[in-house]
């Protein structure tokens, strides 16, 4: 088959379409057909030698897929030869065939089609495992979203919006806010522009965020301990803005508030299924009911790779970019 190798890191270009061996499905595991994947800002971060797969994983970049089942390893059960899936990855989507633990497969989504499905795996179990399973979000409360026009973004706009809380988002254009009104936003913020700690205190008459989704780290931590309501709970899913900050720890006591910091990829495959078992059961009926939908900004051929890691690099999507396979 073939694969997008990183034979050494570097820029967009490092990206090389290349004859690579077939995985074969180990026990517990199934081996799809990719019909697409997408690009996340960890592949980027992969690309240029910063974070490498876990020991013992697939070489090749890309968090998710969505495809069909072509083989069955030894003890799997619940899935067949032909199945329409996506699945949540700790690698190896960029490739025209994967290995996947059972546990971490969903079926493609009544009402959405295979390639776009690609689209949701990743974002909706990295918003549904923070923003519910970690920081509870309850109806009524209040969720900031740093990069609201990011596949994340969109992705916590609408689950936030379903269960009936308030959102307010961060972006950097007139344009990618007003995609983010378009699905639900109810707090649009222009980062470059507006201080989000003051827009945010008005918004909610001096109250503060329940909740933050932060892709920033350091660079945020300071104000988004600031905009936290009393009882708040801080997420940090990303480290954009770097790896070091100072916290104040007198303002987290005054506020009985919390700061967590979470990844997916590297959590034993207990966890992941269990997150993937919740997507299913809270997320899907809510994409198949067309309460939630997916957001695709565009698509290439998956040897084009490296232009979708410039398009990523440059801000200028809203949602997803997908790669399609050959």
């Amino acid at each position: 088959m073939h694969a997008i190798t990183i034979p050494e890191p570097g820029g967009p270009e490092a990206l090389v379409w290349a004859e690579v061996p077939d995985p074969v499905p180990g026990e517990g595991e199934v081996l799809v057909e990719v019909v697409a994947s997408a690009v996340n800002r960890a592949d980027v971060l992969q690309r240029q030698g910063f974070y490498d797969p876990p020991p013992g994983t697939s070489p090749h970049p890309g968090l998710e897929c969505a495809g069909r089942i072509t083989a069955l390893g030894p003890g799997v059960s619940g899935w067949s030869v032909g199945d329409e899936v996506c699945a949540l990855l700790v690698g190896g989507g960029y490739a025209q065939r994967v290995a996947v633990p059972a546990g971490q497969l969903l079926p493609v989504p009544k009402g959405v089609d295979l390639a776009t499905a690609a689209a949701l795996p990743e974002v909706a179990c990295t918003v549904w495992s923070n923003v519910f399973m970690i920081a509870h979000l309850r109806p009524g409360e209040t969720l900031l979203v740093h990069g609201g026009a990011s596949g994340i973004g969109t992705m916590a706009i609408q689950l936030a919006k379903a269960v009936g809380a308030k959102v307010a988002v961060t972006a950097g254009s007139p344009e990618k806010l007003a995609r983010c009104a378009e699905l639900g936003a109810d707090v649009l913020i222009d980062y470059r522009t507006q201080d989000f700690v003051e827009e945010l205190r008005a918004a909610t008459d001096g109250a503060g965020a329940d909740v933050i989704l932060d892709i920033m780290g350091a660079k945020y931590l300071d104000r988004n301990i600031q905009a936290l309501a009393v009882n708040g709970r801080l997420v940090v899913i990303g480290l954009q803005g770097g790896v070091k900050g100072e916290l104040n720890l007198g303002a987290l006591l005054a506020k009985r508030a919390a700061v967590m910091a979470t990844t997916l990829r590297a959590r034993p495959l207990q966890e992941k299924a269990a997150i993937v078992a919740a997507v299913r059961e809270h997320v899907w009926p809510l994409v198949e009911g067309g309460t939630i939908r997916p957001v695709v900004d565009r698509t290439l051929p998956m040897p084009e790779a490296a232009e979708a890691h410039r398009v990523l690099e440059s801000g200028a999507h809203v949602g997803k970019v997908l790669l399609l396979a050959p």
